[in-house]
């Protein structure tokens, strides 16, 4: 084995293979579903339903109790965001991509105040304040946890968050030993950053839309 080889994947060493094909697919799934994002298809909610499934038991395995919490709210919006996409008036999408106004942004901050209270609790209770890791989860799921809700309500905006969470998740689940989980953080940055120009070009194309 290459000394890089060793440096990127060496960790896996001591993992079952169970969980190392459940990663493969969770990432697999999770790029298939933020490439649905990223084209506006509602396809985005069953595939990403499949790989949050998948990363709340390897999560909750590696205690990532953050970052465990996040997927199954992201399962749980997703369902949310599945219907909410799925309703039509006349055939016509009733809620399109529109912009983020000033009570949504107040609503978003509520929304990630109490995130980082309640997962800060959450690694109270367990005691899992060991490393860093812990902070920088705590920080992300919060992130994550509006973006999603963003996203859910069709938000141009939510790539905004998925783009500052996924560059912080890139060093933290490297850490932890999860190399093929960060690369996919990679991945999701990059596609993120097209996905914001993508939704942007559906605003400018209807900018009555951008009214919300």
């Amino acid at each position: 084995m290459s000394p890089v080889f060793d440096f990127l994947f060496g960790q896996y060493s001591g993992y079952k293979s169970v969980d190392v094909v459940l990663e493969i697919t969770a990432v697999i799934f999770g790029l298939i579903s933020v490439g649905y994002a990223k084209k506006n298809s509602i396809w985005v909610y069953p595939t990403g339903m499949i790989s949050t499934s998948i990363f709340v038991y390897l999560l909750l395995k590696w205690t990532l109790l953050g970052d465990m919490l996040i997927n199954a709210y992201y399962f749980m919006m997703s369902a949310y965001g599945w219907y909410y996409w799925s309703k039509k008036k006349e055939q016509v999408h009733a809620h399109p991509v529109t912009v983020i106004q000033a009570k949504e942004y107040k609503m978003g901050l509520v929304l990630f105040l109490v995130s980082l209270i309640f997962i800060f609790w959450v690694y109270q209770v367990f005691d899992k304040w060991q490393d860093w890791t812990a902070y920088a989860d705590t920080l992300t799921t919060a992130i994550f946890f509006v973006g999603m809700w963003f996203m859910a309500r069709r938000k141009l905006e939510h790539w905004l968050f998925w783009i500052v969470g996924d560059i912080i998740s890139v060093p933290l689940y490297f850490y932890k030993g999860l190399t093929l989980t960060s690369l996919q953080y990679v991945i999701f940055t990059i596609i993120a950053i097209y996905g914001y120009r993508s939704w942007k070009k559906i605003l400018d194309k209807s900018p009555f839309l951008s009214l919300g």
